[in-house]
């Protein structure tokens, strides 16, 4: 599941003098190489060299040139935060030793900078200079100007670059969508046009270069005599999501209670209670933005720890993203600055699960196998990730009203190099879990395939192989019965292809899924209409041996009596 594609952002960066003697702005951008990249991410800096001081535009210059450097010096394990903050207190306490010398006396610059990262934006700030994020037309400011609360002397910096001896920077991060817009600006800009104007010149969708132009420009046009200077990053493209990623987003989202039916949470208004279940409750919801019907699903807390569920939803949200079949539910996407709290979002579906079928009676064989096939594919797609699904059974999937089917609830599926569970964690229902892993098996695709078996066993028969298992039960494995001996129109192949799916010796089952669908796609070509003759013994095993007991006792009796 490692991510794949690459981070590619468009920038632009433009500057003007305005009416000052010196520009004392500087600010850079520094995608570095392919594997800088992906090991480090992007840099774009911005600065502005405090006037009261000297060398103003120096200090700027080499805040920026201190990042860039020592940012790609550190170990990548390091993570961008720490690997911005490191560099930068570093040359903080330079400046400020410089700052009482007669060169560079009173030195200081403000200083806000981005690191692009796979799917994430770390920011760091300090000062007077702005980040901003322009979304879905949404312009949104991302930091706080450090200057004097009162009216009149809001230009009065109290923290930058030089001015403490030991530096206190602003952290945030962000989760990029692609065309979504960075911007960093000094104050020469953002103090001469508003928010509106900044929105509707980012809005014209003109190149990374001609904006940043178009708004340093305005600014001078507007009046402004300070430095004006634009830095504009376009995320053209996003490499696939990982793990890593969703679940840092999803750490800083509290846990909330679901919304009561005609309630609104993050614009989606609930509708109805769909289903509570042990660890979540799932909600039919209004998305207001596009009208559409979704389901939303709140985590639990009464059974599994917080960090157990963090994995599961940050789990559900990749595979959502990541695996492409028609047969597995996709994700309901849903703005990374919209969510204010824990939850997920999936398109709502019309139909009804494998088990509520199943209380109407059972399926049709011929309708039944197509069902199973469609199944077997979608637990086939995840296994081409190596990804292992961990709770197979026909609580799980939905059978929609267009004759589709959607595997659901990846929450709890096992991802090849992401942290697991612990293993009292790993959740799973007793009557479908192979025998290793009562023995300690922590889910692979074998112990998939036997979930399958044990699904498509019940669904054809309604019965149980083994028999249901209880949570604190210890399940006993033997020979199962042929769903034929249930259900006697169930042909010889179907018995063979489900009872080498659930064997209790998992060296006995299929290879891998692959083979359970061949066997099923391969006698579906068959005709399943036509019933076989099946032995009385297979039949009905307790009507044959009451026969064969009276027949022996019959023949008993008639060698006595001939004596």
């Amino acid at each position: 599941m490692r991510s794949e594609g690459q981070l590619v952002v468009a920038a632009g960066f433009a500057s003007l003098i305005g009416t000052r003697a010196e520009n004392q702005d500087f600010g850079a951008v520094h995608t570095g190489t392919a594997l800088e990249q992906t090991r480090h991410g992007i840099i774009a800096a911005v600065a502005d060299g405090v006037s009261g001081g000297k060398a103003g535009r120096a200090a700027a210059e080499l805040a920026v040139r201190a990042l860039i450097e020592g940012f790609y010096a550190m170990p990548d394990t390091l993570g961008p935060a720490r690997a911005m903050q490191v560099p930068l207190a570093a040359y903080n306490r330079w400046l400020h030793s410089q700052g009482r010398g007669e060169i560079m006396t009173n030195s200081a610059s403000t200083f806000t900078a981005f690191a692009l990262r796979g799917r994430r934006a770390h920011l760091v700030h300090v000062g007077d200079s702005r980040a901003w994020r322009f979304s879905g037309g949404r312009l949104t400011c991302l930091t706080t100007d450090h200057v004097r609360p009162e009216p009149d002397l809001s230009h009065v910096l109290i923290r930058a670059l030089g001015i403490e001896p030991e530096l206190r920077l602003d952290h945030g991060d962000l989760e990029l969508a692609e065309h979504d817009r960075l911007l960093l600006t000094s104050d020469g800009v953002h103090a001469v046009l508003n928010p509106a104007k900044i929105a509707a010149i980012l809005g014209e969708n003109a190149s990374a270069e001609a904006t940043a132009e178009r708004l340093v420009e305005a600014a001078i046009d507007a009046g402004g005599k300070d430095n004006a200077t634009a830095l504009v990053l376009d995320v053209v493209r996003l490499p696939a999501p990982d793990h890593d990623g969703i679940l840092a987003g999803l750490s800083a989202l509290p846990f909330v209670d679901p919304p009561r039916p005609g309630e609104s949470i993050d614009g989606f208004r609930a509708e109805r209670v769909l289903s509570e279940g042990r660890h979540a409750v799932l909600l039919v919801a209004t998305d207001g933005e596009d009208g559409s019907k979704v389901v939303i699903k709140f985590p639990r807390r009464e059974v599994l720890s917080e960090r157990a569920l963090r994995l599961a939803f940050a789990r559900e949200m990749l595979l959502a993203q990541r695996v492409t079949s028609p047969f597995v539910l996709g994700a309901h996407p849903v703005r990374p600055d919209r969510q204010t709290a824990l939850y997920g979002v999936q398109p709502f579906l019309d139909g009804e699960t494998m088990a509520q079928r199943m209380e109407r009676g059972l399926p049709a064989l011929k309708s039944g196998l197509d069902a199973a096939i469609k199944l077997v594919r979608a637990v086939a797609a995840l296994h081409r990730l190596d990804v292992i699904h961990r709770d197979i059974k026909p609580d799980n999937a939905i059978l929609t009203t267009d004759g589709g089917l959607k595997l659901i609830d990846l929450g709890v599926a096992r991802l090849p190099r992401v942290e697991d569970f612990r293993v009292d964690e790993i959740p799973g229902t007793p009557g479908f879990m192979a025998p290793e892993q009562f023995e300690g098996n922590a889910g692979d695709e074998l112990t998939d395939q036997f979930a399958l078996g044990v699904t498509l066993y019940r669904w054809f028969t309604g019965k149980w192989p083994y028999g249901e298992q209880e949570a604190f039960q210890r399940p006993r494995f033997g020979k199962a019965p042929a769903p034929s001996t249930h259900r006697p129109e169930i042909p010889s192949w179907l018995d063979d292809a489900i009872l080498t799916a659930l064997q209790s010796d998992r060296d006995a089952r299929f290879g891998d899924v692959i083979g359970l669908l061949r066997a099923l796609e391969g006698g579906g070509s068959l005709d399943l209409g036509k019933r076989r003759n099946l032995p009385l013994i297979e039949r009905d095993p307790v009507r044959f041996w009451q026969v064969l007991s009276a027949l022996l006792a019959a023949g008993l009796l008639a060698s006595l009596l001939l004596r």
